[in-house]
């Protein structure tokens, strides 16, 4: 281990497994993020940078990770080569961590053939079995992991309303988030808490669904996806940073949350507003076909949906800073 006492200018680091440690002070907290580079871990560094909480960025990609955090905006970020579902000396870097966020996951937005299935479950699946392999190897171990999953833990349902006690859905999506979690539940047995947060479709400009739907409405072409009465249960992409960022130190939170914001809509509700947003008209069906070719079979979560409740974090009294649809697009849109 190579540690830096006292509060040094310097720029960010690359480690390839030994543990670097600065000490930033007594508010300081150490963090270790996979997933960093992502949709959702990149804001979340940001505002954990803005915070002057030390990071650890754990990635397959240096260049890209380094790219994206430049080491003069990042100044509190350590860079550590990983491989997700292998074991190695990157898990050193877990041990003396207060926190463990792990966000990794290949994109579902793609055409679902037999291998590209296989990647999407192994890397959830064994990826989260490798990080709760490097706590449990720690010497110091983090007082909580905080992993990721999915709304497709329900299945899909036009009728149904599915809160954190539903039971499990029975198509592929759900299946992974089954064995994704059961992993992350291990990690228990070590004394580590844990919170896992299903997450709806994370909205943002981009990158995501969102990004992608804004095409048609762009050039005067957008309208309800498939039947339009089927249920969006969508987040600010800011409300979900906030809420990773408070089951970090608030220790009440634990198990399984929904991260949806509390007014979720039909589709047609979504395109009329988005379309209101936008000064664009929403009258032109998009066929099921069509979502299809931009998002692969992942446009399962959109053109099937489900209606997903976050009744335990409006229950922990966290405040959704975007709770209906319209001034969220506002937000991201503008």
């Amino acid at each position: 281990m190579i540690a830096f006492l006292g509060k040094i200018p310097f720029t960010s680091k690359i480690s390839f497994g030994f543990e670097v440690q600065i000490f930033f002070g007594s508010s300081s907290v150490k963090i270790a993020i996979t997933g960093a580079t992502g949709l959702v871990g990149s804001r979340l560094v940001q505002k954990l940078n803005a915070d002057n909480q030390q990071i650890i960025v754990l990635t397959r990609n240096l260049e890209k990770a380094q790219r994206i955090f430049p080491s003069l905006t990042f100044p509190n970020l350590e860079f550590v080569a990983y491989t997700p579902k292998e074991s190695g000396i990157w898990q050193e870097s877990i041990s003396g961590c207060d926190a463990v966020i792990n966000l990794a996951g290949e994109p579902i937005a793609e055409r679902w053939t037999a291998q590209k299935k296989q990647e999407i479950r192994e890397s959830r699946q064994l990826g989260t079995r490798k990080i709760v392999e490097a706590i449990a190897k720690a010497p110091v171990k983090p007082k909580v992991l905080i992993n990721g999953s999915a709304i497709g833990y329900y299945g899909t349902s036009e009728t149904a309303v599915f809160e954190e006690t539903s039971p499990l859905g029975n198509d592929f999506l759900a299946e992974v988030c089954q064995d994704w979690e059961a992993e992350a539940d291990k990690v228990k047995e070590l004394g580590v808490r844990l919170v896992i947060l299903r997450t709806g479709i994370v909205l943002a400009n981009d990158g995501g669904a969102l990004a992608k739907m804004l095409g048609p409405f762009q050039i005067f072409a957008g309208g309800p996806i498939g039947t339009g009465q089927q249920w969006f249960s969508w987040i600010h992409r800011d409300d979900l940073v906030n809420l990773i960022v408070q089951a970090t130190t608030n220790e009440q939170m634990s198990g399984v949350y929904n991260a949806t914001a509390p007014n979720p809509v039909k589709m047609k509700q979504f395109c009329q507003t988005l379309g209101e947003v936008m000064n664009r008209p929403s009258w032109l069906p998009v066929p099921e076909f069509a979502l299809e070719l931009l998002l692969g079979d992942g446009a399962i979560v959109v053109v099937e949906g489900q209606k997903v409740l976050p009744k335990k974090a409006q229950a922990l009294g966290f405040q959704f800073q975007y709770s209906e649809l319209k001034p969220a697009l506002a937000e991201i849109i503008r």
